[in-house]
């Protein structure tokens, strides 16, 4: 009994996250259900020790022992959870590190609970990478129970100007919604940066290792992040088979493994527009519809193009301000989400704790997670990002360039549907008099719903044949 924690599951993250405890000083044991990942790893490093029974495995772990699973979202928690419940005492610490929902989160949380055994669910971002060399933790649960195993998780996390990229999110099920909704805002800023760049190439037609430059370019400025970085390297790579640049011989259907849809799911069970996600996602499902749109291709009708040449410069800097604003409108969504939902289950989320862990770590770490933070620091009960000084005149002054590049887009026919959903929130959000009051005049002509007046308290309801 001389391992101080233990980590279940040893694919790329479960690898990587035991491996990055043990360079921390840690003594890590290791153990998969299956004995070829397991000895694969020991092959590798004699830095954890690997053990070929749940029993052993558990019984090799200090008191109170710290068990980190590392395995797929759904019914396999549950069933290694059961695995390991008869070796457990009270006081012992199970670690959900994989991407649960956090509903599944706060239910084994409520049932582990009733046996004296303490859970936390912790949402781990940053691949293969973040997870060996650092990733963004953000863990869930009982405070006193997170303070137990910090020291672990926080010098294993990234660090950024001396801080570790881990804080405790709030009660229960709090540290995987806060990862959940970070995987919802990460399939919005890949969508952003996928429509830029098709209007850097398709209407200003500018060749790729050029807009490989402009990426580059734009990653020193305020539009500094991970993603805008990667893409950078993404179009410089070239296929070794074909010569070919890769991006052009990989097919053009993309995956998802579910957390934007649960991010989506959530929003509308709860009333909060989160549409740039929500677009990104049905973004990704029309894309699978790969035969159909080369079906339609042949027979659906688009503009005819007029193809003016267009100042070239002058639309990069277009896009790159189209690019930033909507990256905003899409934080702000997030960040709204994050704050209508800890007031509605009383999480009391961390909103400037939350901004400051992505900076490192993560998929969306970006140079203006530091404004985020600021502006809650400033405001700790702002409604909405876009209202926090730095964004008011940001998209001020960003706006037009937005505006002109999605009025250019569908003149050419180009769908554009995270640039369209981030304009259309910011000016819906911007509105004060809206035209809802006609669909309320609707709903009670045809439902007898009623609607309530804008001179007088109440619910009222027109004879309006």
């Amino acid at each position: 009994m001389n391992n101080t924690i233990g980590v279940l599951g040893l694919g790329v993250m479960g690898k990587s996250i035991a491996l990055n405890m043990a360079s921390k000083g840690e003594k890590v044991a290791v153990y998969n259900y299956t004995r070829d990942l397991t000895d694969l790893l020991l092959q590798e490093t004699e830095q954890v020790n690997g053990y070929y029974s749940v029993e052993e495995f558990v019984q090799s772990l200090q008191s109170p022992r710290k068990v980190f699973l590392m395995v797929t979202a759904g019914d396999i928690v549950d069933s290694v959870i059961q695995s390991l419940v008869p070796y457990l005492e009270p006081g012992d610490i199970i670690m959900d590190g994989g991407n649960s929902h956090f509903e599944d989160t706060s239910r084994r949380f409520d049932e582990l609970k009733s046996k004296g055994i303490d859970y936390l669910g912790i949402g781990v971002s940053g691949g293969e990478e973040g997870a060996l060399k650092g990733p963004s933790i953000m863990p869930g649960g009982d405070k006193e129970v997170y303070e137990k195993v910090a020291p672990v998780l926080t010098k294993i996390a990234a660090q950024v100007d001396g801080t570790p990229c881990c804080a405790y999110m709030g009660p229960k099920g709090a540290g995987h919604f806060v990862k959940m909704v970070h995987n919802g805002i990460e399939y919005a800023d890949m969508q952003l940066i996928a429509e830029a760049y098709s209007f850097l190439r398709e209407r200003l037609h500018i060749p790729l290792d050029e807009i490989a430059d402009i990426f580059e370019t734009w990653n020193h400025g305020e539009l500094k992040s991970y993603l805008v970085e990667i893409t950078s390297n993404i179009l410089r790579k070239v296929d070794e088979k074909t010569g070919l640049p890769l991006v052009d011989v990989i097919l053009d259907k993309t995956g998802q493994k579910g957390t934007g849809k649960w991010t989506s799911v959530q929003a509308i069970d709860h009333g909060i527009p989160v549409t740039i996600i929500a677009e990104s996602l049905f973004a990704r499902y029309i894309s699978h519809q790969k035969a159909e749109r080369v079906h339609a291709s042949t027979i659906l009708a688009g503009p005819k193009l007029a193809n003016e040449d267009l100042d070239r410069e002058l639309w990069i800097e277009y896009v790159r301000q189209a690019l930033y604003m909507g990256k905003i409108c899409a934080y702000a969504q997030g960040f709204a989400q994050y704050k209508m939902t800890s007031v509605l289950n009383e999480w009391n989320l961390p909103l400037k704790d939350i901004a400051l862990i992505f900076r490192g770590g993560c998929i969306i770490r970006a140079e203006f997670l530091n404004t985020i933070s600021e502006a809650y620091e400033e405001q700790s009960t702002t409604d909405n990002l876009l209202i926090a000084p730095y964004f008011v005149e940001k998209t001020k002054d960003y706006q037009t360039g937005m505006r002109k590049v999605l009025a250019e887009s569908t003149m050419s026919g180009m769908a554009f549907p995270a640039l369209g959903a981030a304009l259309a929130y910011y000016d819906g959000y911007r509105t004060g008099q809206s035209s809802a009051n006609l669909l309320q005049a609707q709903r009670d002509y045809f439902g007898a719903h009623t609607y309530e007046r804008t001179d007088m308290e109440g619910s009222f309801h027109t004879n309006w044949k």
